[in-house]
């Protein structure tokens, strides 16, 4: 689950200041917005991968935690040179800056991310990754229910097709047979509880996107990632020192996988990956950057089941089909508006 939020709402890392829109028409052009969105694809959709090798020997708030602070710390003095003299002037942190920072960083990242490295503990990625493409649907619920949005038919085609695919993944055959196989167990915990928290996760990144849109950030959207990412690891950490993770934690169990895991995280996972997003939104259209949020849980699925023996179910496999019709269907209907 990557970063930010985004116009389209993924569950992915995108900024909360970016807004994507159809860049110039040259071929050269879209082919470095297509270049940058594959980089997305395959980044973004293996964070789940990477979320759950690192939680098998890592505590989950200390792991997101570490995982935000550092790539914020890296990000910012590059994000904060970003843009024209005029630009820089103009767009400087602030207070308010901060504070938003803070907010959007603690639902999306604390909240969001954190609460899916939680749940990874005893859920699949696969299933994980395919819980979070939810979050489009989670977006026009809060949008009507707090905003009045009026939501269209193919919208509430979506939000039906996605409810139905969350009974499956989430029921009893889809959440009591969908574990990791051999050798790549849950870290800990139940399922069902896992399924909750990621669920409940879920929620915190589309309240967060929504916020985002709503407060005063900087609008260069390195700058306002990388506030977010700092501002929520800080959250996280807290958090992580509350529930007692600090004085459990033990180096010495600590896997060499989980650091690698973590570094993948920080670096292409985290920096790569939204940089190559802020491409894409500058040099494709709206509804074929928003295609990440269909395509990023295939990729967790393809790795979760081929890297960590994770087993798939007909009954994940129908929830999750339903799952991505849906998104589909909503971001598509959302599309034209946004254009």
């Amino acid at each position: 689950m990557v970063s930010t939020a985004e116009e389209t709402g993924e569950l992915g890392d995108g900024g909360a200041g970016a807004s994507a829109g159809p860049g110039p028409a040259g071929g050269g052009v879209r082919q470095v917005g297509w270049l940058a969105l594959l980089v997305v694809w395959v980044l973004w959709g293996s964070t789940y991968f990477a979320i759950r090798v690192g939680v098998e020997t890592l505590p989950p708030l200390l792991m997101a935690g570490t995982r935000y602070v550092v790539a914020g710390l890296l990000m910012y003095p590059f994000a904060i040179r970003s843009g024209g003299p005029e630009l820089r002037a103009a767009d400087r942190p602030r207070f308010a800056g901060w504070w938003s920072a803070a907010l959007v960083g603690t639902l999306l990242l604390a909240g969001g991310n954190g609460g899916v490295s939680a749940g990874e503990r005893s859920v699949p990625s696969g299933l994980a990754a395919l819980l979070v493409a939810t979050v489009p649907l989670w977006l026009i619920v809060i949008d009507r229910v707090f905003n009045g949005t009026r939501v269209g038919r193919v919208a509430m085609a979506g939000l039906v097709a996605g409810v139905v695919g969350v009974g499956f993944l989430a029921g009893p055959f889809g959440g009591s047979t969908g574990h990791a196989g051999a050798g790549h167990g849950g870290a800990g915990g139940s399922p069902g509880i896992g399924i909750v928290i990621i669920l409940a996760a879920s929620v915190s990144w589309a309240s967060g996107t929504i916020a985002s849109r709503r407060v005063p950030l900087p609008s260069r959207p390195l700058l306002a990632t990388s506030m977010q990412m700092f501002a929520g690891g800080v959250v996280l950490l807290a958090a992580a020192a509350v529930t007692g993770e600090f004085s459990r934690f033990d180096p010495a169990q600590v896997s060499a996988a989980s650091v690698l895991a973590v570094a993948y995280l920080i670096g292409p996972g985290s920096i790569i990956a939204f940089s190559a997003y802020v491409v894409a939104v500058r040099r494709l259209p709206t509804a074929t950057v928003a295609t990440y949020a269909y395509v990023n849980p295939i990729i967790a699925v393809i790795l979760g089941t081929s890297l960590l023996g994770e087993t798939l179910t007909a009954s994940m496999l129908l929830g999750g089909a339903l799952i991505v019709v849906a998104v589909v269907l909503v971001v598509r209907a959302q599309a034209p508006a946004r254009r």
